[in-house]
């Protein structure tokens, strides 16, 4: 299924105001933000979105929302994920009528299926959403590994195209190339590993940095993918603690906290997320305006 994912896409924060509520204005000032940056697809509902402490409706909300304010500029995938099988295929049912062009599930997390399990539980959703569909590893949140050669075996079920790779090894990206079916896109889950797995074939990053970033993430990508590995080094080099900072504490919540002293969105966490840690927070500080993007207090 036709679904060119390519480049830079952000793992879209959700706002929340004051008072706990989906801040809808905000929202929308973000997607914005990323489409006059230059981003080339947005992912809204991820992990990155604090999905699990959102309801369904507010879900929907936030999902429907992404889609009219892009306006048709860029893809938007949907995070669709559970550790319930029936009810993330009900849920990507749900999504597809909502004008996304792909959805993004996330290995089950806790259950730690085997790997026929997982093969299984992709395949369901693959035939539920009817859409194209990208993987998503990231065991070090769900104690689940979505190993190369099962991979290898859901490349071949034409509406899943890719996979965000976030098992923090180059050798098992490496294995999953190798594996995958001609055509089949990997994607980078970790901003820091996207230098390194682009450099191997890997086709873009689905990024929490380019939240604040997405001039710049989106500038790195089309450079790998031009092969221009010289600028790419040097801009990598420069972006590389920000990345780093953004995974300081659990995300979202460093990135959160930027966006908030950027004055993009409230500084509200739905718990079990908190604010950032005062020393955590004077370190992402200094980075933010040493990238330009905030003055320094008293300046």
């Amino acid at each position: 299924m036709g679904l060119e994912i390519r480049g830079c896409g952000t793992a879209l924060v959700t706002p929340f105001s004051k008072d706990g509520t989906i801040d809808v204005e905000a929202l929308r000032r973000l997607v914005e933000f990323q489409l006059r940056e230059g981003i080339d697809f947005l992912v809204p509902c991820g992990t990155t979105g604090e999905t699990p402490t959102l309801e369904k409706e507010e879900y929907l909300g936030v999902i429907r929302i992404v889609v009219e304010e892009a306006e048709g500029k860029v893809p938007i995938i949907a995070g669709v994920g559970s550790n319930s099988t029936r009810h993330v295929c009900k849920l990507a049912k749900d999504v597809s009528a909502l004008g996304v062009q792909g959805i993004l599930s996330v290995a089950p997390y806790y259950n730690k299926p085997t790997q026929e399990g997982l093969f299984q539980h992709f395949r369901a959703i693959a035939e539920s959403a009817g859409l194209p569909m990208i993987l998503y590893n990231v065991p070090g949140r769900t104690s689940s590994n979505i190993e190369p050669e099962t991979v290898g075996r859901l490349s071949r079920i034409p509406n899943i195209v890719g996979i965000k790779e976030a098992s923090g090894s180059i050798v098992q990206q490496m294995e999953v190339l190798n594996a995958v079916e001609p055509g089949f896109r990997v994607l980078s889950g970790d901003d820091a590993f996207t230098f390194p797995l682009m450099a191997i074939g890997g086709v873009g990053v689905i990024s929490v940095a380019s939240n604040i970033i997405p001039g710049p993430m989106s500038r790195l990508t089309r450079l790998l993918l031009d092969g221009n590995y010289s600028e790419a080094r040097k801009l990598n080099a420069r972006l590389l603690p920000l990345m780093q900072a953004s995974f300081i504490e659990t995300n979202p919540i460093p990135v959160k906290a930027a966006l908030a002293m950027m004055g993009m969105v409230e500084e509200v966490y739905r718990l079990p997320m908190v604010p950032l840690k005062p020393d955590n927070r004077a370190r992402l500080e200094k980075l933010l305006v040493a990238e330009g993007l905030i003055k320094a207090k008293g300046v």
